[in-house]
Formats: C-alpha cells, sequence, structure tokens
C-alpha cells in the first residue's frame, strides 16, 4: 500500500468515526445533566427563597422591584454571564397592604373577597348598601341611571352555582397526549384584535359610568366556585376612580339572594391600596451562558416572572421561574461550553398581554410597520400590523424554549404544527424518554411568552406538561402557594429543560427557517353583521 492511499484511508476512517463519537459526547452530556439535575437540584430552595420570602410579584409593585433585585443576585449567583434588566415602558404599580369587606346588616359575616388590581383604596371604612346591576356592555347602562347613588353595585349576574364535576387533578396518559397531537386550522379574524380591546376598555367605560351615577365602589363575583378569588384586573394605563372588590361566588350569591328579597344587605368595605408611580418601566431579567462560536447565534429559555398578587404566584408562574433557573444552575455547575449562546429570559408583564416578551421581539428580532403609532392601552394591534421587516438579531435566535403550564413534569413540546421540526426536537429530548418527556404535539398553546415569536415566523415552544390541579383550582387564585407545587416534577423539568438547552445549542444542525409571516386572507369573507357590531 503506498503512503498517499494509506494516509487518505486513514483519514476517511477518522471522518467515519466523529459521528459515533459525537453521539458519545452527547449521551454522556444527558448523562450529567440528569445526575446534577436529579441528584443535587437546587428547586425547592429557591423556590422558597422567592415564594415564602418575596411573594407575589405584580408588574411594577414594591414587590416585583424586590424579586428583580432577586432575579439579579440569583443568576450572578449561578455564575451567568451578562446578567442584566432590559427596560420597557408599562405604566404604574400597584399593591394592596390591608383589606376587610364584610356584611353588617342583616347579620354580621366576613366575606371572601380581594380589591381588584389597579384599582384605588376606600380612604378609611366605606359602609354603604349593595344592589344587583349585572353589566357587562355599554348597552346595559341605560338599565340603571339615576338607581345607583350611594350604593355598592354588583356587576356580574349571580347565577345558581357551579360544583364542579371533573376531577380538580390529572396527570396527562398517552391517550391524552394522542389527542393534543392534531393540526389546529389557523383562522384570521380582521376584527377579532378590535372585539378584544373593546372588552379590555369596557372595565373603564364600567368605572367613569358608576362614578357618573353616585355609586361608591363596585363588586365583582369570582368565577370559580370553592372560596377561590383572583384579584385580577387590567386598568394599569387609564387608572380607575372607584374601589372595585372581586367577592367570592358563594357570598356574592348570598348577597344577591338577600338583595332579592329585602332589605338589601349593608357592606362594610375596607381598602387599604395604592397606586405606585415612581416608575413607568418593567424589567425582563436576562443572563446567559456564552457560547464558543460567536457567529454561531442562541438558543433561549423563559418564563414569566410576574404574577397576580393574591397569593405567591406560585405555580403561575414561580415554578416557571425556578425551573428556568436550575436549568441554568444545573449547565453552570457541570462547567459547559456550548457552540452556541445559552440565554435566559425571566419576563414581566405576562399577565398584562404578555408584554415583556413582546418588549423583547420588538426590541431584539422584528419590526412591524406602523407600530410606533400604536397607544399602549391597544399593544395588541402590534400583531395585525404588516409588513414584518427582520432585524439584525432575527436570524441569531435558533430556538426558544417556555414553560408557564404550572408545575406539572415536563411530557414534550408543542410544536405548534411546525413538522419541519420535529426530527431535531424529537432527537434532543430522545434522552429524556425514560423521564416521560418524549412527546411531539401538533397543537398550538397560547397566552404565554412564546407567542410573538412564532407570530413572526420564529422556532418558539411551549413545553407540554401534567395539568394536575393548575387550571382547576390554581391558577390566578389565593392558594396559589408554595405548597401546590410538586418538586419532583419541577426536578424532572429542570433537568428537561437543561438538557434540551444543551443539545440545541451543541448540535450542528438547527430548526429549519420558517416563512416570515405575511397578512392572512380572511378566513371566514361571508360573516354578515349588525351595523353596530364588529
Amino acid at each position: 500500500m503506498t503512503g498517499p492511499i494509506k494516509a487518505s484511508l486513514l483519514a476517511a476512517a477518522a471522518l467515519a468515526l466523529i459521528p459515533a463519537a459525537s453521539a458519545a459526547q452527547d449521551a454522556g452530556d444527558s448523562a450529567r445533566v440528569i445526575d446534577e439535575g436529579m441528584n443535587r437540584s437546587q428547586v425547592q430552595l429557591t423556590a422558597h427563597d422567592l415564594l415564602d420570602r418575596i411573594g407575589p410579584r405584580l408588574t411594577n409593585s414594591p414587590n416585583m422591584r424586590k424579586a428583580e433585585g432577586w432575579a439579579v443576585d440569583k443568576m450572578g449567583e449561578i455564575g451567568l454571564a451578562n446578567v442584566h434588566k432590559e427596560g420597557f415602558e408599562f405604566g404604574p404599580g400597584w399593591e394592596a397592604n390591608d383589606f376587610r369587606v364584610r356584611m353588617i346588616a342583616p347579620r354580621p359575616i366576613t366575606l371572601t373577597a380581594v380589591p381588584i388590581a389597579w384599582t384605588p383604596g376606600t380612604q378609611g371604612t366605606l359602609e354603604a348598601p349593595v344592589v344587583v346591576a349585572p353589566m357587562d356592555k355599554v348597552e346595559h347602562f341605560a338599565a340603571y341611571r339615576g338607581k345607583l347613588a350611594g350604593k355598592i353595585v354588583l356587576v356580574s349576574k349571580p347565577g345558581t352555582g357551579d360544583e364542579p364535576t371533573d376531577p380538580p387533578f390529572e396527570r396527562l396518559d398517552t391517550t391524552e397526549i394522542a389527542k393534543l397531537d392534531k393540526f389546529s386550522l389557523p383562522n384570521y379574524d380582521p376584527d377579532a384584535i378590535d372585539r378584544g380591546i373593546e372588552r379590555r376598555r369596557f372595565a373603564n367605560d364600567l368605572d367613569r359610568f358608576l362614578k357618573e351615577e353616585g355609586a361608591v365602589a363596585w363588586a365583582k363575583m369570582s368565577y370559580r366556585d370553592g372560596k377561590l378569588v383572583h384579584g385580577s384586573g387590567y386598568t394599569f394605563q387609564d387608572l380607575p376612580s372607584l374601589p372595585g372588590i372581586e367577592i367570592a361566588a358563594e357570598d356574592y350569591r348570598r348577597l344577591a339572594r338577600l338583595a332579592a328579597t329585602g332589605p338589601a344587605p349593608t357592606l362594610s368595605v375596607q381598602l387599604d391600596s395604592r397606586f405606585v408611580t415612581d416608575s413607568s418601566t418593567a424589567y425582563n431579567i436576562i443572563g446567559e451562558i456564552p457560547g464558543a462560536d460567536p457567529k454561531a447565534g442562541y438558543v433561549m429559555a423563559g418564563a414569566h416572572f410576574d404574577s397576580w398578587w393574591t397569593a405567591d404566584g406560585a405555580v403561575d408562574n414561580g415554578a416557571g421561574t425556578v425551573v428556568v433557573l436550575e436549568a441554568a444552575r444545573i449547565l453552570k455547575q457541570l462547567g459547559v461550553r456550548p457552540k452556541r449562546t445559552i440565554r435566559f429570559a425571566l419576563w414581566s408583564g405576562e399577565e398584562q398581554g404578555l408584554l415583556g416578551s413582546l418588549a423583547y421581539v420588538r426590541q431584539h428580532l422584528v419590526s412591524r410597520a406602523g407600530e410606533d403609532a400604536i397607544k399602549p392601552t391597544e399593544l395588541s394591534r402590534w400583531s395585525d400590523l404588516w409588513p414584518i421587516t427582520p432585524k439584525p438579531g432575527y436570524g441569531q435566535l435558533k430556538a426558544y424554549f417556555n414553560l408557564d403550564n404550572g408545575s406539572g413534569k415536563i411530557r414534550g413540546i408543542h410544536t405548534e404544527g411546525d413538522a419541519g421540526a420535529d426530527s431535531l426536537l424529537k432527537k434532543w429530548l430522545t434522552p429524556f424518554d425514560a423521564m416521560g418527556a418524549a412527546s411531539l404535539v401538533a397543537s398550538p398553546t397560547g397566552g404565554t411568552d412564546h407567542v410573538y415569536m412564532q407570530r413572526v415566523g420564529l422556532p418558539g415552544y411551549q413545553f407540554v406538561q401534567d395539568p394536575l390541579d393548575y387550571f382547576s383550582r390554581l391558577h390566578h387564585t389565593n392558594i396559589d402557594t408554595f405548597d401546590h407545587l410538586r418538586p419532583d416534577d419541577l426536578r424532572q423539568a429542570a433537568t428537561v429543560m437543561a438538557g434540551v438547552l444543551l443539545a440545541a445549542a451543541n448540535d450542528k444542525d438547527t430548526l429549519p427557517t420558517q416563512a416570515l409571516p405575511t397578512r392572512p386572507t380572511t378566513t371566514e369573507p361571508f360573516v354578515w353583521k349588525y351595523p353596530d357590531e364588529k
């Protein structure tokens, strides 16, 4: 055998061994991630520190400011690089320090009730009779003119009870996961955004009407039974004049029944709440593990950091926050130096319309025609501005993974109908098959922070999670506390997230580029409407 031929054969043999060596390295990385994540987990301690010590994180509230400082320190303690806060315009914060709502006639009862976020306090104790006046659109106002002065107005329709009939706690089996694997036909309705804005605007229309009529406060009924209350409100950019309270469904219906038979019950309401106006800037918290190749782009994981205020925001979304931080800790503890940068984000303003992740998309990824003219109260219009123009950072984001459905274990990934991504996503999940985390389902998910990335053609995905009792009783409620977390599930989720991020950061391949979206055609062109209907 001559020298050049022998050299060529040796080179070919070496090249043939590269995939095997790479596969062995990938398997070794996954094994180390699983060992660190499952045997030395910090999820419970991190969750305790955030949830028990700091608690609720309403956007721009004093508690959120404490949490922002905690998150920056935590990322620094983990050893992430380029840890920083990215600001965006939001509006005033709000906090409630003390509150008490009692029925004082016809008999004394302390009611389960909370102030509604971004409504003012009572400036002392307010005593007034109630009046039942259900209203959910402006056209209802005329029926109550001249009847509301000096009253606490109950604006929800009381109904007759809503005892649950389904089990409150659920884990996904293969049958349930299979039901999620279905393509959802896209639907474009150009008037849908206007209808949503009108619904949000109604809260301020109602406040102005009640103020003009001389009402002293208003109350709505909780949308869940079981003495669960939420306190969620959306008037942060157009502050109202009257105190608003949410009353547990059982207590609300009792008030309505008493008002129906007379005399109307009298309430004593004491709400010590205030608007926080020292700064209108909200902040996303970002840190990263730098990649070895600065031209290779980055992969990213995120969860929303903000919460509602009536409890500690444990499953929504302290759970996601803790998992993101634990995934970062696992990878830093292993000393990985990935090919691509791995970025970690904790978003603010999610509960008010995905505002933090939208700000990131607008700052780093794309612009849309006319976006600077959008009113702050109408940011949902951003999704329907055309054309979309990519920014220089658009192609740098290779994958984004979001966690925001409670503390249930990861079961796979929602591919959002992106069939071209299946092979790589499946490959990255395969090491965690034994943990039950290997499913890909085509169904989309909405209402969380990957949405705006998907809407501009970027590979943003939400993990599939066991629902547990997230939607049945914890989501946005006054019992969303540490004790409802599932530590073993969080440990598994952080391990899976870390492994998927590392695989995505090191893979020689990247997820296929999606088409840059253009304006869709109206799905239902033959829809007839009344002259005043949108």
